[in-house]
């Protein structure tokens, strides 16, 4: 069985760390927040001091974090994954970062004779819990194949976009139209609500018309019950438009519900809503609109 040095533990990694131990793979773990590896420990994972020692004996490793900063932190210096790097072993990436920081991992990597693949994912947290997660891969299909019963053991669907750095441009332009589709459905509901349509009837009109979708599936409930517990940030969705803002600009590719989509959710960290799920950007419409969609007017 193959051993896996994983890092990062955050709403993402830690679920996908123990769907790897449920699977019976012999799992290292590190977080910079050594609490975070405790219930990991509890499931049969070791701990590890530093990403380099997570990385050291593994076959296979795997980070998920937050941003760009981050994998510098996680993979750069003398602690640090490619410190730990052995020829032939394999990196996989599950954050969401630019396509030029994947390049850049991709070569130093390569450079210690070892492969990389850019994976992101989508899901959200339910799905990364239920083991169920879309990989969207950039890298050499025989990497990929030969590490794709990692893949399955975390997720449902595989998909090859092309070499290092498609992983994360495909999630780049997946993600700006999850933002939109946030943002349509909160638009929508505030017109409804506002005109004193039901918001339960609303919402199951949207999902039966071609309205439908999956912002809807997902969001919509947690929008009527005001309920933004996190299952993907809305600061982190910022952080994605950003980057897709980024591609988009310095690809000369027009993007004006990109940039739209961006300054709402620019607002809404503003707002004090980062902490909370994406879903909380109706909270504008609803200070616009005077009322919550359920109805309450706001004082």
């Amino acid at each position: 069985m193959k051993k896996i040095g994983f890092i990062g533990l955050g709403t993402m990694g830690a679920p996908m760390a123990s769907n790897l131990l449920k699977k019976g793979f012999e799992v290292t773990v590190y977080n910079r927040t050594a609490a975070k590896c405790e219930p990991l420990a509890k499931l049969g994972a070791s701990v590890a001091a530093s990403p380099k020692e997570a990385a050291v004996k593994a076959d296979i490793v795997i980070t998920m974090v937050s941003n760009d900063s981050s994998i510098a932190d996680v993979y750069e210096g003398e602690h640090g994954v490619l410190a730990g790097i052995r020829p032939e072993m394999t990196v996989i990436d599950c954050s969401t970062i630019s396509p030029s920081l994947v390049h850049k991992l991709a070569e130093q990597v390569s450079a210690l004779g070892a492969s990389f693949l850019d994976a992101p994912v989508t899901g959200s947290s339910p799905a990364a819990i239920d083991g169920t997660l879309v990989f969207m891969i950039g890298g050499s299909k025989e990497t990929l194949d030969n590490t794709r019963d990692i893949f399955e053991a975390m997720g449902k669907k595989i998909l090859h976009m092309g070499p290092n750095g498609s992983g994360s441009v495909a999630k780049l332009a997946h993600n700006t139209i999850v933002g939109i589709n946030n943002l349509a459905l909160a638009e929508g509901f505030a017109i409804a609500a506002k005109s004193g349509l039901p918001a339960d009837a609303f919402l199951e009109l949207v999902q039966l018309g071609s309205a439908g979708s999956k912002a809807a599936e997902l969001k919509g409930r947690k929008i009527i019950e005001h309920d933004f517990s996190n299952q993907f940030s809305l600061a982190l969705m910022l952080k994605d438009l950003k980057l897709a803002a980024s591609l988009t600009d310095g690809s000369g590719i027009p993007s004006p519900m990109l940039n739209l989509a961006k300054s709402l959710f620019q607002a809404g960290q503003a707002e004090g809503y980062g902490e909370e799920d994406l879903s909380s950007v109706v909270k504008l419409y609803e200070a616009w609109i005077g009322q919550t969609i359920g109805g309450q007017t706001l004082s």
